[in-house]
């Protein structure tokens, strides 16, 4: 076998599996509908679950849901028919993946389910199978063929529920308002969550902040921003309020401009309306702002403009935060 003929052939299997997801875009209904609607009411979370590479998926929808503002578990089937059934709660909803929709592990849980008062949804490729009928939403695959040339392995089915199971993921994260900020809470390790760092991991407060009032003597002003080193210095007003900025190039082009530090106070320098922060904002929008209007610091302030934080250009960079 040639180079091109496994070419080829790879080329067969994503196609199909490309013309099956097509379909099942044109096929979604009311049943998806209702399903969002049943989790979205849902008081308790959501248990994925399903056997073999059904489970496998169910998995994976689960961790999805979790990381995107919907509490969700997967359960093994043949563990919770050894013991691990009290996971779910009446008010709870089950996604319960099955293709054939008669695994005998997943369609075992269904009298429990019903008794507890939990709701179901299911997926399936056949709406006639025993779990779709007992489901309160049952979602069509309809899916006509494996991507398999013996059309037996588990391949364009699976990929479907995957690719369904994140489309139900990304509606409620849209419907629910998460936002990055949201998402960083949830993924506090690794490259991922250094990019998601906030302002308040990074930022320096109290006395580390450069602080002068609008009435302070240039020669003082001096003094402050060259001990707290970040090359700017806040200047508020009598009432504690952000007014204006002073930094190294504000000097430099005071100073150019004949103005006489010495016989000078702080408001005479300062830029007015300084770009800002807040706390709760991602570093890498600080980041951008910064390179927006190159500059390489931020106030940060409370709800009464107040300055409460000062972050550097180089305390983002040196935490490995892109975007």
């Amino acid at each position: 076998m040639n180079t091109e003929e496994v070419i080829q052939k790879a080329k067969r299997v994503i196609e199909e599996e490309i013309k099956e997801l097509s379909k099942l875009s044109e096929r979604l209904d009311q049943s998806f509908v209702r399903a969002i609607e049943l989790i979205l009411d849902c008081k308790g979370k959501v248990i994925t679950t399903g056997v073999g590479k059904s489970g496998y998926i169910a998995q994976k929808i689960a961790s999805t849901l979790s990381s995107t503002g919907t509490p969700a578990h997967y359960l093994h089937p043949s563990e919770a028919l050894h013991g691990d059934l009290g996971v779910i709660e009446g008010r709870d909803v089950v996604i319960a993946i099955s293709n054939s929709g008669e695994s005998a592990e997943v369609v075992a849980l269904i009298p429990y389910i019903k008794f507890i008062g939990a709701k179901l949804i299911s997926i399936t490729n056949s709406p006639s199978s025993t779990l779709a009928k007992h489901s309160d939403v049952h979602i069509f695959l309809g899916i006509e063929k494996e991507a398999c040339p013996l059309n037996l392995a588990p391949t364009t089915s699976t990929t479907a529920s995957l690719v369904l199971g994140d489309a139900l993921a990304m509606v409620l994260l849209e419907l629910r308002g998460f936002t990055e900020k949201d998402f960083a809470i949830r993924h506090p390790a690794g490259t991922l969550g250094r990019k998601l760092k906030l302002v308040r991991e990074l930022c320096h407060t109290g006395d580390e902040v450069p602080i002068v009032r609008d009435t302070e003597p240039m020669g003082q002003v001096i003094v402050e921003m060259t001990s707290k080193g970040f090359g700017a210095v806040a200047v508020v007003d009598h009432e504690g309020k952000l007014c204006g900025i002073i930094t190294d190039g504000d000097l430099r082009r005071f100073i150019n401009r004949g103005g006489d530090l010495n016989k000078s106070l702080a408001k005479d320098v300062m830029t007015l309306n300084p770009k800002t922060a807040r706390m709760d904002e991602l570093a890498a929008e600080a980041l951008r702002r910064m390179e927006d209007y190159k500059i390489t610091v931020l106030i940060i302030t409370d709800e009464e403009r107040k300055p409460i934080g000062i972050i550097h250009m180089h305390d983002i960079l040196r935490a490995g935060v892109i975007y």
